[in-house]
């Protein structure tokens, strides 16, 4: 048998054997066609490859080198907030650059740089693995690759770009030497606060020439590369301070790794803290804030990244409103600065700042921001900081919580009306850690409603209803009504959240209550209506921007009773009585923390929603003093001066609209039931009840609820005791207790929203506000 028979013979064998085996056997392909087909594949990928090598060249730089500004403009498109953006870079040879910073620059971001070709396959492969595993979104790029996107290419998110990427950097890394890849990319990369390129960005964070740098500072700045905005750690959040610290750490333990650094001078190194952002020109005035603001929003939203952003070039239509951002100002002038004199109480008329914003319930969009008095003087956006406790304005957090919960944890009804005990250091009973907060000038209130509670800002009584609601459904509607989840102070393991441990901003408090005055319904502030630029070629540039539709909080019934109860806040004997002075109906909180450190009023119209807070910070080392004793007062509640600014604002802001009146559909009280409190010592403290929704005494007692309920409304609020015996005496929990407070003279009377006249009488001993010496009180 010749060899060809027996090649024909084994190929009719092997076809005879494939028709005995099962059909879905037979569909499968045999291992000839498999391998024949994955080679076939393969040699077809490398001459697409090399084609694509040859035909893609590398480009002239991308018109980044000649950015423009931005423009930045109110909400009207026409008025010009400010021009920012021109691109703040001085080109250093690599010969000027120190050692240690070049070494920082690739522990940081490309340890194989010295090594690979241009790309890192198995950085690659594993960033995708790690992406796909849920470690979070990484990138696999070589300092080749990013000098490619920053220097010739765009920062779009696109295939085609990432492939043209890849091809590029192999040629770059063929035709260049390592030591111009890398000055090019130290040159071209963004550091934040303006600076481009490494030597801008040693004189924005240290002060000095590139030349001058240290070895801990160059890791910092290396450290900033990942993420320039969120890890200065003169702005930071908290959080993102902790994270910009752990990610010089890691940028040092790398060069330990790689050979740069010894162990010893690794162990000796300290965070090297850069200075302070220095001022932008202009940026004055509110202008700085305002651009802060929109930035801010545009980076953390997704609708751009920071270094396409301040490459420039882009027209930015805010929604800012100039007429209610200058009153903004003016109130701010009007109802603080010219009652300070620096001059005469230097230790308490110095360093005094407020932070503000405003925003429309019913769409979210931002109005009006006070960060400061001058970005020129003061570029620190106090609009924007998450380090201010918020006090008792986070009550109605509280209150919304209990309401969702309907009972409390073992199964009592909680509604507007259900009434607590106002014994001042009642211990908390049921929460995680041991806490007995006081009420202001330790006052005991005895059987109230949670409605009387919240007007008074009694503390023993939110502490308690928070704890019965269930801390972890405090957080969570926390949460849900806008609280970033981030923020410190919101630890369902320490009792003491419930009384504003929490430390969200001004405009993050801003959409919270916004959120209660929209009916539940809420909306994430948001600060830019358009963002558009010429691009290359005459083409209009114009990205996507975020869709702003609402999300369910909580139910109607649940703001809307919340919002009732903050009407009566805004009342004669309520804490926030100065914003009558507004004469519309309006809903509101107060809040003063412990030590008198920020004191705020947060509160709404059903068209607006304002918080203002105040506070006082060293210039130099950034701690927090307290108020006392600021504009004369012995004591700065959120009743006086920060409501006394939300009042001058809100009427500027509101002049010339129709008076609206609020929409509520409350279900949370009981009809019929007194809501007012009994006489101070009408019931013995600490006794166990539950929440009482009408006639019928519990069965069953919950320590810390009054089971005597009031049977018609007393003729006089209650008095301060004087020096009522305190109540058993319990360890600090671990957490800040904020001690709110309850700022205003208490009524003989049910609160309207009609406003009436001005007392001209003192107020009584239940804790008015602290004044002027030689001035007559003011509600």
């Amino acid at each position: 048998m010749t060899l060809s028979t027996r090649r024909q013979a084994k190929r009719a064998a092997r076809r005879e054997a494939r028709r005995a085996l099962p059909l879905w056997r037979r569909l499968l392909p045999t291992w000839r066609i498999t391998l024949g087909t994955l080679t076939a594949l393969f040699l077809l990928a490398v001459g697409s490859f090399a084609v694509l090598y040859v035909i893609v060249p590398v480009p002239d730089p991308n018109a980044h080198a000649v950015a423009q500004n931005n423009i930045y403009l109110y909400a009207d498109g026409t008025t010009e907030i400010a021009r920012t953006g021109a691109v703040n870079r001085t080109d250093v040879t690599i010969d000027q650059i120190p050692l240690h910073t070049q070494q920082a620059a690739v522990s940081a971001e490309d340890r194989t740089f010295y090594q690979n070709r241009g790309i890192d396959l198995k950085g690659m492969i594993r960033a995708g693995w790690n992406t796909l595993t849920g470690k979070g979104m990484q990138g696999g790029s070589t300092i080749t690759q990013q000098y490619v996107k920053n220097y010739y290419l765009t920062q779009n998110q696109t295939i085609e770009r990432k492939g043209r990427e890849l091809l590029i950097a192999l040629k770059v890394d063929q035709q260049r030497d390592k030591k111009d890849i890398l000055a090019g990319y130290l040159n071209s990369s963004y550091y934040g606060r303006g600076a481009y390129g490494i030597q801008s960005a040693a004189h924005a964070y240290y002060g000095v020439d590139v030349s001058g740098l240290t070895l801990t500072q160059s890791a910092y700045l290396a450290s900033l590369l990942q993420a320039p905005s969120l890890y200065d750690v003169k702005t930071a959040t908290p959080a993102n301070r902790e994270k910009a610290v752990a990610r010089w750490n890691y940028t040092l333990d790398g060069m330990v790794q790689l050979g740069f650094l010894t162990t010893a001078d690794r162990t000796a190194a300290t965070f090297p803290d850069p200075i302070d952002p220095q001022p932008t020109t202009g940026l004055s005035g509110q202008a700085g804030y305002l651009v802060g603001v929109a930035d801010d929003y545009l980076i953390s939203s997704g609708t751009i990244d920071a270094a396409t952003l301040k490459a420039g070039g882009w027209r930015i239509t805010t929604t800012f409103d100039k007429p209610r951002q200058d009153a903004f100002t003016k109130a701010v002038q009007d109802e603080l600065a010219g009652d300070l004199d620096p001059g005469s109480r230097p230790t308490t008329d110095t360093d005094v700042r407020v932070s503000g914003a405003s925003v429309e319930p019913a769409t979210g969009r931002v109005v009006a921001v006070y960060g400061g008095p001058d970005y020129a003087k003061q570029p620190y956006n106090d609009a924007l900081r998450q380090d201010n406790q918020i006090g008792s304005t986070f009550k109605p957090i509280d209150l919304a919580a209990g309401l969702l919960a309907q009972h409390t944890l073992d199964g009592r009804p909680i509604t507007t009306e259900s009434h607590y005990d106002g014994t001042s250091e009642r211990p908390v009973t049921g929460g995680p850690t041991p806490y007995a907060p006081p009420n202001e000038d330790d006052t005991d209130y005895g059987n109230i409603t949670l409605r009387y509670a919240m007007v008074k800002s009694v503390n023993s009584v939110y502490a308690q209803e928070g704890v019965d609601a269930g801390l972890a459904r405090v957080r969570d509607t926390a949460v849900k009504l806008g609280i970033p989840d981030s923020v410190r102070g919101m630890d369902p393991a320490n009792t003491s959240m419930t009384l504003g441990t929490a430390t969200p901003s001004a405009l993050d408090l801003a959409g919270t209550y916004a959120t209660l005055a929209n009916h539940g319904q809420a909306h994430t502030p948001w600060s830019v209506l358009k963002l558009e630029r010429v691009a290359p070629g005459g083409a209009i540039d114009v990205p996507k921007m975020p869709e702003h539709n609402p999300t369910d909080a909580v139910e109607r019934t649940v703001a809307d009773s919340v919002t009732d109860v903050l009407r009566d806040v805004v009342s004669p004997r309520g804490t926030g009585a100065a914003a009558l002075d507004l004469g519309r109906p309006a809903a509101g909180k107060t809040g003063t923390t412990d030590s008198n450190l920020s004191a705020w009023f947060a509160g709404y119209t059903p068209e607006l929603t304002t918080t203002v807070g105040l506070f006082r910070e060293n210039p130099k080392t950034h701690a927090k003093e307290p108020l006392a004793g600021t504009a004369g007062l012995t004591r700065i509640n959120g009743g006086t001066i920060p409501t006394k600014i939300w009042t001058a604002y809100m009427t500027a802001a509101l002049d010339g609209t129709p008076t609206q009146q609020f929409d509520l559909q409350s279900g949370h009280d009981t009809p019929g039931t007194d809501t007012w409190p009994t006489t101070t010592g009408s019931t013995p403290p600490n006794t166990g009840a539950t929440p009482h929704p009408g006639p019928a005494a519990p069965s069953a007692t919950i320590p810390g609820l009054i089971t005597t309920i009031p049977t018609h409304a007393p003729s006089a609020p209650p008095a301060a005791t004087g020096n009522p015996a305190p109540g058993p005496t319990a360890p600090s929990p671990p957490a800040p207790q904020p001690t709110t407070t309850h700022e205003q003279p208490s009524p003989t009377t049910r609160p309207t929203q009609t406003p009436p006249p001005k007392p001209t009488d003192p107020p009584t001993a239940t804790g008015g506000p602290a004044t002027h010496p030689a001035a007559t009180p003011t509600p």
